[in-house]
Order: structure tokens, then C-alpha cells, then sequence
């Protein structure tokens, strides 16, 4: 395994970090995770040199920590670095702060948390905590030894990372990162704006949800071109850890194959590792994922809130993801969710409201009809 400085204290870390959303499930119930198998994975990884164990308060609907806390008896938990993140949508007092800690150290069987993270911070989030004194809590969360050191997890736009980044001594942070999304959110320019100001960076989402693992035929035929045969995971997350900025690379894998996988290809992806022809490569299957797009949305939301509620950049990524992804049947199923709140684009009255204030200059109800027709036929 290869390891990489982390903090300021530059702890070793795994460059593969073991992504705790996605345990193996029983009768397609994401809240009733099948125990002997996900301890066993967790565990088997472990033992392989996996020393990040990344996991969340509301992951597999609350269960995810009560799982890891099983999985790290036995001497494991000396073994580890481990991550859990305070779900702050959740919280209204400074009281909430401490107790929502106090229930996870619970649920994990331990005294503290190695990395303790705001979990999914944007500008709303950001300013409610904020009010409410986080960073003191945090402060004294450290004092206490309940927290070893603090982060938070983003999405949002670059601006407010920024904002985020300069308001406290973060240890670290967590942003998305693949090549499909190098200007997505923080993006690469936030990457190096965060080991900038001394923070060391978590990647999730390496390869978008498992999206670039199953490429159309166009995009296979250039992964074939490469002398050096590789999957398309193993392309998506040597792209990643080929930054040198890049501290730990998340991945939530659900069976035996994929932890093997990703071990032996973070195990081999040193930063700057890739050559100028693997580089050509990828510059070749972006430029076909990108052709695909059908709306050029950013997500920047500049076009929220529609007087309507119309999710607008949700559905244009649902749009998106059936030409670039092949994604119909789940796109469907989600814009489907979307119609049963009154979401979605039926609701456009046309007021042009959203295209007024898009910086993109999108035509956005003539993409609304068309992304409502794709969805519902």
C-alpha cells in the first residue's frame, strides 16, 4: 500500500480510503447492511493496509457506524485512522453539536475520532453552524480528546470553499474530484487552493458514483488504445491519485473484487506517475463525455430558487446523465420521485426568471421541455 502525508503532523495514510456508504446490503434494503460480509471486507482491507475508515452519520439510513464500530473490535480500531462527519443539516443549538458527537462515539465503540468532519457544507449549512459557534465546538472537541483533528466535506461553488477554508485552522478537507469534474465545485483549482493554506485533501467521489466504470463503446475503444490495460476504474482513480496534492482517495466498495482492484491501483499510482500519452488518453475520453452533454449546466444554481420550485439543475443532470451515461432507467426512476413533490419540469410556468440570472446564457425552458420529454417517455 502506498502511504501519504496527513496534517500537518504528516500522519501515514492509506491513498485508498474505505468508503463506508456502500456495504454489501440485504434484499436491496440500504438500511439493513449484511453484517458478517461487510466486516469481513472492512476487515480484509484492513489487513491489506487500508488505514482509513471513512463513514457518516446518516450513511445506510444510520447504520453505517454501529457497523464499523462492530467491525473494529478485536484490535482493528488500533489499526486505523477513523472519519465520521457531524450531520450539521440536523442540528439547531450548540448543544446539538456535542450530543450528535457524543451518539456517534457511542455507535463507533470509541473514546474519539481520529478526523471529525462538517459533513456537506455549502453556503446554507456553512452560515447556520457558523452562527451557532461550530468552531468553538470543534475547539473544544479537540481539547477534550473526543476529536483528534478537524474538517468538513463540501459542495458547493468555489467562492464559498474559499470562504470556508479562510474562516478557521482547518486540518484538512474533502472534496469531489474525477476528470469528469476538474471544474465541478472546488474542483482542481480548489484542490490546490486547499494545500495552499496548509490543509491536506480527502477525495470522494474518484469515480462519480461507479458512473466510469461501465463507459459506452465509444469511450472503451479509447481505454483499448493504451499499450499499458487498464479497467476504467483503474483509469479514474490513477487520474486522481496522480495528483500530488491528494492525500487519501475514497472509494465505497461492495464486494472482494473491487477492494483487490482498487488496492492494487492505488498501491501503483504515485503522483505525477502518468506519462503524456496516458494524459492523451484521457484528454480523449473527456472530450467525448463532454460531447454528449445535452445542457452545459455547471450547478452553479444561480438560477434558484424558481419561483416554481423546479429542481433545475437536477433535472439537468438527469438529462445529461442518459446521453453520457446510458443512464435512462435510473434517471427516469429519479425524475419520476421529482413529479411525485412537484419538482419537476411541468411545474414552468416560463416567467424566464432562471434564464435572466444564468451565467451560462442557457436557454433553459427549451431545455426543460426537452429534458421533461426524454424523462417521461
Amino acid at each position: 500500500m502506498q502511504y501519504r502525508n496527513f496534517t500537518k503532523d504528516n500522519l501515514k495514510v492509506s491513498a485508498l480510503g474505505f468508503g463506508c456508504m456502500r456495504f454489501p446490503i440485504v434484499n436491496g434494503n440500504s438500511g439493513n447492511i449484511d453484517e458478517q460480509k461487510s466486516i469481513e471486507l472492512l476487515r480484509y482491507a484492513i489487513d491489506e493496509g487500508i488505514n482509513y475508515i471513512d463513514t457518516a452519520y446518516p450513511y445506510h439510513q444510520g447504520n453505517s457506524e454501529n457497523l464499523v464500530g462492530k467491525a473494529l473490535k478485536d484490535g482493528y480500531r488500533e489499526k486505523v485512522f477513523l472519519a465520521t462527519k457531524l450531520p450539521v443539516w440536523l442540528t439547531d443549538s450548540y448543544e446539538d453539536f456535542e450530543n450528535y458527537l457524543d451518539e456517534q462515539l457511542s455507535k463507533l465503540d470509541t473514546d474519539h475520532i481520529d478526523f471529525y468532519l462538517l459533513h456537506q457544507l455549502n453556503s446554507r449549512f456553512w452560515n447556520k453552524v457558523n452562527s451557532l459557534n461550530v468552531l468553538k465546538f470543534l475547539d473544544e472537541a479537540k481539547k477534550s480528546g473526543k476529536i483528534k483533528y478537524a474538517g468538513f466535506s463540501f459542495h458547493d461553488q468555489l467562492d464559498v470553499f474559499k470562504e470556508i477554508i479562510n474562516s478557521y485552522d482547518w486540518d484538512f478537507c474533502q472534496i469531489q474530484l474525477n476528470y469528469l469534474d476538474r471544474n465541478y465545485q472546488a474542483g482542481e483549482e480548489g484542490l490546490r487552493y486547499a494545500k495552499s493554506k496548509g490543509l491536506s485533501v480527502v477525495i470522494m467521489e474518484p469515480i462519480k458514483g461507479g458512473k466510469l466504470s461501465n463507459p459506452p463503446e465509444e469511450i472503451q475503444s479509447i481505454w483499448d488504445k493504451s499499450t499499458v490495460k487498464r479497467t476504467p476504474s483503474e483509469w479514474a482513480l490513477k487520474w486522481v491519485l496522480n495528483h500530488e496534492e491528494v492525500s487519501v482517495t475514497l472509494s465505497g466498495m461492495s464486494n472482494l473484487e473491487q477492494v483487490k482492484e482498487n488496492l492494487k491501483t492505488s498501491s501503483e499510482s504515485l503522483p505525477n506517475s502518468l506519462t503524456e500519452n496516458d494524459h492523451k488518453l484521457i484528454d480523449s475520453v473527456i472530450e467525448i463525455y463532454e460531447d454528449k452533454i445535452k445542457v452545459g449546466c455547471t450547478n452553479c444554481k444561480y438560477c434558484l430558487p424558481c419561483p416554481q420550485n423546479v429542481r433545475i439543475p437536477d433535472i439537468f443532470e438527469l438529462y445529461n446523465n442518459v446521453y453520457v451515461f446510458n443512464a435512462e432507467n435510473p434517471s427516469k426512476s429519479s425524475y419520476e420521485n421529482l413529479m411525485n413533490k412537484n419538482l419537476d419540469a411541468s411545474q414552468c410556468i416560463e416567467c424566464g426568471q432562471c434564464e435572466n440570472k444564468c451565467p451560462q446564457n442557457l436557454p433553459i425552458r427549451k431545455h426543460l421541455k426537452a429534458a421533461h420529454d426524454v424523462l417521461t417517455n
